[in-house]
Parts: C-alpha cells; structure tokens; sequence
C-alpha cells in the first residue's frame, strides 16, 4: 500500500516554493496568535493570580527550547511531515508514530473546540449583544463547528499571502489591549503590585506556577506546524531558524505585554470571574468607552481562523492514516465532486461536536497543552536519537543540551507534580483511547486478510496545520 502511494505521489509535480522569510515568519506569528489569549487569559489569572505574565513567559522558554530541536530536524529533513516523521525515523514503531500522529491530530480538535466555545460563549455575543446562557453558548458552539465542516468539506484552503492579512487582523485586537494598558498606566491607572503576587490558595508557589504554566502553553503552540510548509519555502535550510525563532520571540512579547496590561487594570480574581471575557473586561476598566463590537468581531475572526486551521488539518491527518490502512479505510473516503475527506470531516466533526456539549473550555485548553506536551517530549529526545544518522547538506544544529532540558520541561508540565487536573488527563485518554480502538481494529481486519501495512509517515500530514 505504501509503495502505491509513493509511486503516486512520485508522478505528481513538486509542490512550488512560493515562501520567502516573511512570508514564514508572519506564518508562524499567525499561526501561534489565535483563541489562547484570547480565550484563558481569565483561568491562567485564576491559578497564579497577579503575576499573569510569569507563565507566559515560561511557556514561551519551554516553547523555544524545544523550537530548536524542531529547527535542527527540519534542517535534516526538509520535508512536510513534522513529528509524525521524525517519530518514525528515530524510533522505527508504526504503532508510537500512529498515537504520534493521532495526539496531534486531537490536539487540533480540542484546539478548535475551544474556539468554538468561545466564539458561542464570548464572541458572538458580544458582538451582537446577545445575552449568552449556558444552552445558548452550547448550541452557537455546535453550530459553529457544523458550519466550519461545510467549509472544510468545501475545500477552502488560505494561501500563505491571505494568512498576512488574517494575521494582521488578529495582531490588531492585541495592540489595542497593549495600548489601553500603556494609556491607562500613563494616566495613573494601574497598580504594579499586581505584577509579583502569585495566589498560591491551598497549594505551593511552585505548583500554582506551573498549573498555570502548562495551561499558558495553549497559547504558545502552533509554531511547530510551520515544520509542514518546508517544501514550500525557499531555501528552508536557510531560513526556518531565523523565521520560527522571531517569529516566537514577536508572538511571545505580545502575550507577555497583554498579560502585564491585563494584571496592571484588572485584579486576578476580576480576570478570572470574567473567563472568556477577561480582555473585554480589561477594555472596560482601561478605556471604558471602547465599543466591544469592534474588539469582539476582532476575536470572533481569530476564533473562526484558529478553528478552520486546526479542522482541516484534523480531517487531513486523519484521511492519511486511513490512506495508509492503519485505519479503517472508510474514514479515508473522498467525495466524488468536492474532492475532500467527508467520511474523516464527518468524523472529527463529530468529536468537536461532543467535546464542546460536555467539557469547559479550561480543560480543552489543558487538554490540547498536554498532548503537545507529550509529543514535544517525544521529538526533543528523537533528535537525540537522530543525531546518529548524518545528511550531506549543512543544517541547523542545536546544543545536545537544549533538547534534553526541553524534554525534562516539557514532561513535567504534562505530568501531575505540575499540578495539571485529572480531568486533562481523562480527556486526553479518551480521545486516545478511541484512537486505539481503531488501530486495534483495523490490526485485526489487516491480520484476517493478511495484509501487512508498512506506514509511510510522511502521508500523514499532508494537508493541513494546526
């Protein structure tokens, strides 16, 4: 089956390298920005307390640490294909790339999931002054992930240039929270007290920092997905690492300066009371006569954005491994006429559509942190074992030290000493759980034919990023 695909994809023409470093690096801005900040600053208050912009920070130094491992390998192998790929060529387990590959692709839902709530609960409302009930926010949720499915199921996709402009979009609702704050602190508003008081409550100041550290992390993932634009840039060699890397250090100082501006205006407990509206609650204090219609359409396109990206690339990594068969065949089905996965579409819709009926918008937050978490970890420590295996072009090449550091970092947040919830962990293990079930599945169907799959995992996520 392997060799079929490759024998077709050999006969298809290279994919054009339109990307140029800027074009990367609004990419990779674009692609961090999004329904974090948006929709937690409000719960990261809630376990910190004051000292809001501590996690965001620290998220971002585990981020970039392990953005260098992702440099170094996507020098070696310049190809679209992320973790799944460096998974399989450093450990060689089909069964460890496909739960690789299948965190990833739940991370995109519960990702997109979170958008959907706060698009239902926060966004839409406000910008129509619409008084938003539990019900109410549910149904406006499912609606939204049903009507980005038609559009996914349509076959919409950006092109990197339309992606300057929704970045710009997004960059906008931000800057405006970053220049209320300045306003409202050179009027003699604020208070910097704020800024060092961590909330410990029953716990200890380290725990409640790295609660609300593995939560902040939400808003700084993303980045590693630009790994799948390498056969469409220019040169990505040459450059990724200057891209990716300012790319993270724009995005981080604009959560950081957000974060500040929000713990400066706004007591934690306030923040935390406000949830999804913890920013439009930072314009009230700030610059009370700010129309929230125009902040609120601002969030409610990086909500819509942030969500279409990460289904599409859900649906797509999905019909890839049925491509492969080590799935059901069925969910890899592609519509005569529209020429798109509908039978995965359907089913990662239908994921999205239980998720935002049951689970609070924190614990997708914490869920989507924790998968990638776990696959951070797994690509830190395969760079290591990739260090074996030498290429002839030069490359990018990290210290041994950062990637050891990254994965320590990256399994602490993802194990309970953090202080992360249980119920981060059910979901995860659910959704993973149901990932297994159709491998176990699809293992017994392949066995009962005798059929050996070999997985190619470069198929695996062709079509899509988070």
């Amino acid at each position: 089956m392997t060799e079929g695909i490759k024998e077709q994809a050999a006969g298809q023409p290279e994919l054009k390298r339109a990307i140029g470093p800027k074009l990367l690096l609004f990419f990779v801005v674009g692609d961090i920005l999004g329904t974090g900040i948006y929709a937690l600053t409000g719960q990261v208050a809630g376990r910190v307390g004051g000292a809001l912009w501590l996690p965001f920070l620290l998220a971002f130094v585990i981020a970039f640490l392990t953005a260098f491992s992702y440099l170094e390998l996507v020098g070696k192998f310049p190809q679209a294909a992320g973790a799944a790929l460096y998974t399989h060529r450093a450990f060689k387990i089909q069964f460890l790339t496909f739960m690789v590959a299948f965190a990833v692709m739940c991370s995109g839902i519960t990702s997109a999931s979170s958008a959907a709530i706060a698009f239902g609960g926060t966004y839409l409302p406000k910008t129509f002054s619409i008084t938003p009930t539990t019900a109410l926010t549910t149904i406006l949720a499912i609606v939204f992930v049903v009507l980005v499915a038609l559009v996914n199921f349509r076959g919409v996709s950006e092109s990197v240039k339309a992606n300057v402009v929704l970045t710009c979009i997004e960059l906008s609702g931000l800057l405006i929270i970053i220049a209320v704050g300045v306003f409202a602190v050179a009027g003699g508003d604020g208070d910097a007290s704020r800024l060092t008081h961590i909330e410990t409550k029953d716990q200890t100041w380290l725990v409640a920092i790295t609660s609300a550290t593995s939560l902040a992390f939400f808003a700084m993932v993303g980045f590693e997905d630009s790994v799948n634009m390498a056969e469409e840039c220019k040169d990505p060699v040459r450059i990724f690492p200057k891209a990716m890397l300012w790319g993270m250090v724009v995005a981080a100082t604009i959560y950081i300066l957000v974060s500040v501006t929000s713990s400066l205006l706004v007591p934690a407990d306030e923040l935390q009371k406000a949830g999804s509206n913890a920013l439009l609650k930072v314009l009230d204090i700030g610059a009370p006569g700010f129309p929230h219609v125009v902040f609120s359409a601002i969030g409610m396109f990086a909500v819509i954005n942030s969500a279409l990206i990460n289904m599409m690339m859900a649906s797509r990594l999905l019909y890839g491994m049925a491509n492969e068969r080590i799935i059901p065949k069925q969910l890899g089905i592609v519509h005569p006429f529209r020429r798109t996965p509908w039978v995965s579409i359907l089913f990662t819709t239908a994921i999205a559509v239980v998720l935002v009926s049951t689970v609070d918008i924190t614990i997708l937050g914490g869920t989507t942190a924790l998968l990638l978490l776990v696959v951070f970890a797994i690509v830190n420590v395969a760079l290591l074992v990739l260090r074996k295996y030498k290429v002839s072009h030069p490359h990018f090449r990290t210290p041994t030290v950062i990637p050891v550091i990254a994965a320590a970092l990256c399994l602490y947040l993802a194990s309970p000493l953090s202080g992360r919830p249980a119920r981060d962990y059910y979901v995860a293990g659910i959704l993973l759980g149901a990932g297994l079930i159709l491998w176990g599945i699809n293992w017994l169907i392949n066995r009962a034919l005798g059929r050996h799959v070999e997985l190619d995992p470069e198929a695996l996520t062709k079509g899509g990023s988070d």
